[in-house]
């Protein structure tokens, strides 16, 4: 999928200020995952290892009969991730509203794009 953009600085500033919110902060959010060079979350491949970073939209403790499991969603502007580690029920720094980078192997279940126990990094900001 390409995309093209607006050639000159009149146009992108148009394109802003008659965009909504959510689609600036997506835009910015996948201008942010190309500098860094991580994959965007809509390209990445069933069983292949990613790196991607984006914002976390909500977290969530599931107590389970078996292993509990921290699950975090992951947006990056160009779709979702569900980040899920196996055993833990909390883990400090990751709460809705920061930015980090998870590496890890992607994975579908459920019909659910998910990334088990990945490496992560919180973003100082």
């Amino acid at each position: 999928m390409t995309q093209t953009r607006p050639g000159g600085w009149l146009a992108r500033t148009l394109q802003r200020l008659t965009a909504d919110d959510s689609a600036i902060d997506a835009q910015e959010l996948r201008e942010e995952a190309d500098r860094a060079g991580c994959e965007p979350v809509s390209a990445c491949r069933k069983g292949a290892v990613v790196t991607v970073t984006g914002r976390l939209k909500s977290v969530v403790y599931t107590p389970r009969e078996t292993v509990p499991t921290l699950e975090a969603e992951l947006f990056d502007g160009s779709g979702s991730v569900t980040l899920v580690w196996l055993g833990r029920r909390r883990i400090p720094g990751i709460e809705p509203g920061r930015t980090l980078t998870a590496r890890g192997r992607f994975a579908q279940f459920d019909g659910r794009k998910v990334i088990y126990n990945p490496w992560y990094e919180l973003s100082a900001g």
